[in-house]
């Protein structure tokens, strides 16, 4: 039988209070120096698991993304954070799990995979990397595609406002408003045949990418 990465999956007591504590200082933070506002914390799913999937300006989306639920929600980190014990259960009680960097999709997407079968909620930034601008870019098919395997919902969430926090290579953080807004959940079902094919997976694509342009046009409208 295979065995299951134990940092993957699972939360005991104490890491519930850790994630706890920590959701409650950062939510305090974005608040009193972000001002940050948040719309639509009732379309997420109160039980089970889902796809929050975020439009990616800054690092500071991560934190942010947070103050949708009080619930951990996972995220994929670089497996070389776990080589330093303290920090690695640390990163772990907040909802990181590792993956190697340079490492197939293939395998990201087994991890992704692994933790929503488990029952919890996990972020995935569809654009992949941090960009610039109002403009949705052409998403990667990763949160779609997991989607369809499991059968989760995707809620889509546009968070305006940390590109001017914190730009992209710089480590310099300037206190602005900052909003957040999140769409109502995408409905995802595993097809009769058991796998989603290309074509299913891009339409969906292409639909996240027009619900994440609706939401951040929301939220860029909340700021200006």
């Amino acid at each position: 039988m295979a065995t299951v990465d134990t940092r993957i999956v699972g939360q005991t007591r104490s890491t519930k209070m850790f994630y706890a504590a920590i959701r409650s200082l950062v939510l305090f933070l974005c608040r009193t120096l972000l001002r940050l506002r948040v719309i639509g914390v009732n379309n997420i799913p109160k039980t089970g698991a889902f796809i929050f999937a975020p439009t990616h300006r800054s690092t500071i989306d991560i934190p942010v993304a947070s103050a949708a639920t009080r619930r951990r929600m996972r995220f994929m980190g670089k497996d070389s954070i776990w080589k330093f014990a303290l920090i690695g259960k640390a990163m772990s009680a907040l909802g990181a799990f590792p993956v190697t960097r340079g490492s197939a999709d293939l395998e990201a997407l087994k991890r992704c995979i692994a933790v929503l079968n488990s029952g919890e909620p996990l972020v995935m930034f569809p654009e992949g990397t941090r960009h610039e601008g109002p403009e949705v870019m052409p998403l990667f098919d990763g949160a779609a595609y997991v989607a369809f395997k499991v059968g989760v919902p995707i809620v889509p969430a546009g968070i305006a406002g940390t590109e001017d926090v914190m730009r992209s290579g710089s480590k310099s953080i300037r206190f602005k408003r900052c909003a957040m807004v999140i769409g109502e959940p995408i409905t995802v079902t595993i097809p009769e045949s058991g796998r989603a094919t290309r074509e299913q997976v891009s339409e969906l694509t292409v639909f996240l990418q027009s619900r994440l342009q609706s939401v951040l046009d929301e939220a860029n409208r909340l700021i200006n």
